[in-house]
């Protein structure tokens, strides 16, 4: 009797598990949070065989379909995010604002009144609302030494439409002349860019996509991470004229934050369910014409979600902000 196949979502489970018992302690430099972390691994997602939104908890797909919109449509203000009602990049222009707030620059607000003056004051949105040098940016409009935006997204596009057999369709977001110490002090970014490179390739008719992470949070960020670049391969499958082939996520560091070590441990104890699928509409022939509802997600079943609270590490961060991050944790 042939031996049933494990369902796909054991490799994200294992790897959780494998960090629990095997991960070095490590303590972020710019918070004082701490993770437990390892070094160089991988998992892989056939998409013929279902779409890898995990099921052992429930995945915010709202987030991941606004979130890949506001990429791919080369956007780096929040507010398109937060009129959505998503709010997952708040605290990384709030971390700018609060920088102002240390000089006396600007009035003092909390987090949610920051947000709520995003939502209703477009000026205010337009001034403190943007993230510079981050992936929407980077991915359609690298900035060139000569003034120009590269489109890189469209670059790959065209490059795969030419040439199948390519083995140059790269997408990269690591740009060291706005990072950490290597950028000027007024130019270094405030948000740390985490999923940095990504590679398609097309072959027999399939596109598959590769995604270099140097930095990845298990629980809270994996997840959500495989969602979104699984769907990027089926929109770049699609409008490049190809099936979805797989989508394989290779890590750099990947860590438990110390403070989701038991939500780790409640969702290891839960089976997985079947996968669901996506379809998207055939109005969508090129990037430009992608938008969320043009995505339907079908047979979606999950877990009950587990909450975590988002550890807003990395980047160039000052002591006000640690002092921020410590005291929310």
């Amino acid at each position: 009797m042939l031996q049933e196949k494990k369902h796909p979502e054991y490799q994200y489970l294992e790897l959780c598990q494998d960090i629990l018992d095997n991960g070095t302690a490590q303590t972020d430099l710019g918070t004082g949070v701490v993770t437990h972390s390892l070094f160089g691994r991988q998992i892989r997602f056939d998409l013929a065989e279902g779409f890898p939104l995990l099921t052992t908890k429930k995945v915010y797909w709202k987030g991941v379909l606004q979130e890949l919109y506001w990429f791919l449509s080369g956007q780096s203000n929040i507010k398109y995010l937060v009129d959505n009602n998503v709010h997952i990049w708040d605290d990384y222009p709030y971390k700018i604002y609060r920088e102002l707030m240390e000089k006396k620059e600007v009035p003092e607000m909390t987090k949610e009144e920051f947000v709520e003056k995003i939502a209703t004051d477009d000026e205010f949105a337009e001034q403190y609302g943007k993230l510079k040098h981050i992936y929407g940016e980077m991915w359609r409009h690298w900035p060139a030494k000569d003034g120009r935006g590269i489109d890189q997204v469209q670059w790959i596009v065209d490059e795969m439409r030419k040439d199948p057999d390519c083995h140059n369709a790269i997408v990269n977001s690591w740009n060291p002349e706005f990072l950490y110490a290597m950028a000027k002090p007024e130019e270094a970014s405030r948000f740390p860019i985490c999923h940095n490179m990504y590679q398609c390739s097309v072959s027999k008719g399939r596109l598959s996509l590769q995604l270099y992470q140097r930095s990845a949070d298990i629980f809270l960020g994996v997840p959500f991470n495989i969602a979104s670049y699984a769907l990027l391969t089926i929109i770049l499958a699609k409008v490049t004229g190809n099936q979805p082939g797989e989508f394989i996520h290779t890590f750099g560091d990947v860590h438990v934050y110390e403070k989701h070590i038991e939500a780790v441990k409640e969702q290891l104890a839960r089976e997985p369910l079947p996968f669901s699928k996506i379809t998207i509409s055939d109005e969508v022939k090129e990037l430009d014409d992608f938008r969320p509802e043009h995505v339907t997600l079908e047979n979606y079943a999950a877990h009950p979600p587990i909450k975590a609270e988002l550890a807003p590490t990395g980047g160039l961060v000052t002591k006000n902000w640690k002092e921020f991050v410590q005291k929310k944790s």
